[in-house]
C-alpha cells in the first residue's frame, strides 16, 4: 500500500476556517445500550434518533460524534452502510455534521451481535463494547477483515460533506476497566493496538477522504513531545487535526489546550462534561469558543447507557440514582431538561459561536 501523507497544517487550518466552530455531543440514542444496539437492523430506531437529534439541534449543536462497530459491517455490510446513510441524512437535515468513530478500546472485551444485555441497575455505561476486542487484535488472520471494514466505510463516505471527520480509534490505550486504568493492563492492550492503529490510519487514508483523520489522546502530560506514550505519539503524528478528551475543570482544560496548540493544528475536544468534576458547560464552553476548539460533551439523552450516573457506580451502584446533579447527559427521554438554566446557557453560547444551521445553505 502506498502511504499517503497526512494533511499539511495549512490544509487543516483551511478546513477549520470553512466549517467554523463545531459544538456537539457524543450521541447514542436513549434506546441503545451500546453502538451495536444503535446500528443493528432489528434495533435501529429512526424515530428515537430523529427525536433526539431535534433536541441537539434545539441546543444549537452543529455536530455529533457517533461510534460504529466492525462486527456490524461483517454481519451486513450493505445494510450497515445504508443505516449510516440514513443517520447522516437525518443529522444533516438539522444542520448537524457527524464525526464517525471506527474503533474503540473501552469496556467489554467480547462484543457480540444480536440482542444486547440489559443495563446493570445503577451502573454507568454497563453495556458498552470494544471494537474490536483483544481476541481479534491478537489474531492476525482477522486483520484483513478490519482493513476491509475501514476501507468500505471510509470509501463510501470519503467525499461526503455531512461527515465532519474520521475518529480512527477511541482511546486506543484504554481497556476493559476504565475505572482502574491499571498500568499493566493498559500496557498489554497497547502492545496489541499499536501496530493496528498505524495501519488503520493508512487504511482510512488510502480512500483519500476529503475529511480529516484524528484519534484523541486522553491520559498524562502532553506538555512536551518526549512525554507522549508510543500510542500517543502515533495518534498525534498521524492525525490531520488534533483531538483530545478532558474531564477536568476550566484551569486543566486551558492548560491542555495550551500544550496542544504547539502542534499548530485545529483542536477538537471530543469528550468533556462531567458535572461533579468541574467539567461543566458553563466552565468549558466559553473557553472552547475563545480558543476555537471544537467541543463534544458526553451524552445527550438519559437512557440505556445510564451515563447520568457517576463513574464510581462501577464499584458501588447507584440504585436510587445520583445523589446530586447528573454526571453526563442533558435531557430526560421525554425532552425535559435536567437543568433548564444550563440548556439556556448552551443555546446562548452556540448562538454566538456558530452560524445558523440552515440545511439549504449547507447544501449550496
Amino acid at each position: 500500500m502506498t502511504m499517503i501523507r497526512r494533511w499539511p497544517a495549512v490544509a487543516a487550518r483551511q478546513w477549520q476556517a470553512r466549517i467554523g466552530w463545531q459544538v456537539g455531543c457524543n450521541f447514542t440514542p436513549s434506546c441503545a445500550i451500546n453502538q451495536i444496539e444503535m446500528w443493528q437492523e432489528a434495533s435501529f430506531d429512526l424515530a428515537v434518533i430523529e427525536r433526539e437529534l431535534d433536541l441537539a439541534a434545539g441546543l444549537g449543536m452543529n455536530a455529533v460524534r457517533v461510534y460504529l462497530h466492525d462486527l456490524l459491517w461483517l454481519e451486513d455490510a450493505e445494510g450497515f452502510l445504508r443505516r449510516i446513510e440514513i443517520f447522516l441524512a437525518a443529522a444533516w437535515r438539522r444542520g448537524i455534521r457527524t464525526l464517525l468513530v471506527l474503533f474503540d478500546s473501552c469496556w467489554n472485551q467480547e462484543p457480540t451481535l444480536g440482542p444486547q444485555q440489559a443495563p446493570l441497575p445503577g451502573v454507568h455505561n454497563s453495556g458498552w463494547v470494544q471494537s474490536p476486542g483483544p481476541a481479534v487484535l491478537a489474531d492476525a488472520s482477522q486483520h484483513p477483515r478490519l482493513q476491509a471494514y475501514v476501507e468500505a466505510v471510509v470509501g463510501r463516505f470519503a467525499d461526503d460533506d455531512r461527515v465532519l471527520a474520521w475518529d480512527i480509534w477511541n482511546e486506543p490505550d484504554n481497556g476493559p476497566d476504565v475505572a482502574l486504568c491499571d498500568p499493566e493492563t493498559l500496557a498489554a492492550k497497547a502492545a496489541l493496538v499499536l501496530p493496528l492503529l498505524s495501519h488503520a490510519f493508512d487504511w482510512a487514508r488510502s480512500q483519500r477522504p476529503t475529511q480529516p483523520l484524528t484519534s484523541g489522546i486522553w491520559l498524562g502530560d502532553w506538555s512536551s513531545r518526549h512525554l507522549l506514550s508510543d500510542i500517543q505519539a502515533v495518534q498525534v503524528a498521524r492525525s490531520d487535526v488534533i483531538s483530545f478528551h478532558n474531564y477536568g475543570d476550566a484551569a486543566d482544560f486551558v492548560r491542555r489546550i495550551r500544550w496542544l496548540r504547539a502542534f499548530r493544528r485545529p483542536l477538537l475536544c471530543t469528550e468533556f462534561m462531567a458535572r461533579p468534576t468541574g467539567s461543566t458547560f458553563e466552565a468549558i464552553l466559553p473557553i472552547a469558543l475563545k480558543y476555537g476548539v471544537a467541543a463534544f460533551c458526553w451524552g445527550l439523552v438519559k437512557g440505556k447507557t445510564q451515563t447520568h450516573l457517576p463513574w464510581d457506580s462501577w464499584a458501588t451502584p447507584y440504585l436510587d440514582g445520583p445523589p446530586g446533579p447528573w454526571f453526563h447527559d442533558i435531557f430526560e427521554a421525554d425532552g425535559t431538561a435536567h437543568d433548564p438554566a444550563e440548556v439556556e446557557f448552551i443555546r446562548m453560547l452556540t448562538a454566538v459561536g456558530t452560524a445558523p444551521a440552515d440545511p439549504a445553505q449547507l447544501a449550496a
